[in-house]
This record gives structure tokens, C-alpha cells and sequence, in this order.
């Protein structure tokens, strides 16, 4: 599971004494909320069919492939379902494509989600055989459903965006300098990402 408000604030607050402005930062906008997925098969499904498009749309397409497999949980449903029934249910041919690799994947057990590489980059190096999941989509699960601690999403635009703010860059930083800003920051990343979209959130109301 995710990092627990508890944890979220115990690396916030080491973070606090390794970079100063994290301090004033947590004093602005407060501790996040931690962000929580279940492990496993179905959130990665779930991110296959909303990515790309709005809350709204995915929340539909998801109740319609409900109705169509009778279990989402459940990889061999989707295997066994038809290209049309997928299509009815909104997937795309490539999201459908995207949806039947991940089933493969896991229902052969090259890719076996109870027990992903302990190593992080052996662990998104494993999630992004998946067709349509990238580094990531890749991080985010590690982060959000396994809590993974030291997870870095360099590549996020608000992550990029707010380490900038929160260090008084003048320029946004690109992906290969938040990565490297960052390092003095283990193992302690995965907080300071969740509070970068937290305090986005925040400055940005």
C-alpha cells in the first residue's frame, strides 16, 4: 500500500532539515494527504483505461468493462473477452491492446505483482513490459500502490514545475536536472513528490 500520513510526515519533516524549504513550504501548505492505491492487477488495469482521457470519461469506461467481464480483477476474463466487447465498452484497439498485454503478462507470470524486484529500477524496468506503461505510470504505482519510499517521478510536469518554485530556480528544470536536484533528497523522494503536487495544488488555488 502507500505511504501512511505517518510516513508522509516523518520524510517531510527529515526533508525539512535536509532543505530548508521544505520547512517553509510544510508552514504554507501543510502536510499532504497520503495517496493510496491497492496493489495489484486491477489498479494497473485501471490506469491503462483512464489515461488519456478526463475523470469522467474513464469512470464511465470502467463501469461499462465491469459490466462486460463480470470481474476486473480477474485477468482471464479480459482475455477471454472480444475485441467488439472491449470496443463497447470503450477501450480503443490500442488500449485494448495495452489492457491485453498486462493480462498476458500476469496471467503467465512473467510479471508477477505480489513479488516485483525489490531493486526500483528492476521494479520499473518489470512494469513497463507492459505495453502503454510507461517510466511513469511505472512510478506512480510504485509510489501510490506499494509506497515505495525513494520512488522520483523527474519526468512530472508539476513535480519539475514545483521543485523549481520551491528552490526559486528562475527557469523550470527539465527532467535530468530534477533528478539531480533531488538526489540529496534520499531516501526520502517519494514524500517530496507527493507534496510537490500537494503544494501545486495549493499554490495554485
Amino acid at each position: 500500500m502507500g505511504l501512511t500520513a505517518d510516513q508522509l510526515k516523518a520524510s517531510l519533516d527529515a526533508l525539512a532539515k535536509i532543505e530548508p524549504v521544505f520547512a517553509e513550504a510544510l508552514a504554507r501548505a501543510g502536510y499532504p494527504e497520503p495517496r493510496i492505491r491497492e496493489p495489484g492487477y486491477e489498479t494497473l488495469l485501471r490506469t491503462i483505461v483512464g489515461q488519456q482521457v478526463s475523470v469522467a470519461a474513464a469512470s464511465s469506461m470502467w463501469a461499462k468493462l465491469e459490466a462486460a467481464l463480470g470481474d476486473t480483477s480477474d485477468p482471464q476474463k479480459l482475455l477471454a473477452a472480444t475485441d467488439e466487447e472491449l470496443r463497447a465498452a470503450g477501450l480503443s484497439r490500442q488500449k485494448s491492446g495495452y489492457a491485453r498485454s498486462l493480462a498476458a503478462l500476469v496471467t503467465s507470470g512473467e510479471l508477477n505483482l505480489d513479488h516485483l524486484p525489490e531493486d526500483d529500477e528492476e521494479a520499473i524496468e518489470a512494469l513497463t513490459r507492459i505495453k502503454g506503461i510507461g517510466r511513469w505510470s511505472a512510478e506512480i504505482y510504485l509510489l501510490f500502490a506499494e509506497g515505495r519510499p525513494d520512488i522520483w517521478p523527474a519526468g512530472d510536469l508539476a513535480v519539475m514545475r514545483e521543485v523549481g518554485t520551491l528552490l526559486g530556480l528562475e527557469e523550470r528544470p527539465d527532467e535530468k536536472k530534477t533528478r539531480e536536484l533531488a538526489e540529496r533528497w534520499r531516501p526520502h523522494r517519494g514524500a517530496a513528490a507527493i507534496f510537490a503536487w500537494h503544494h501545486y495544488k495549493i499554490v495554485a488555488i
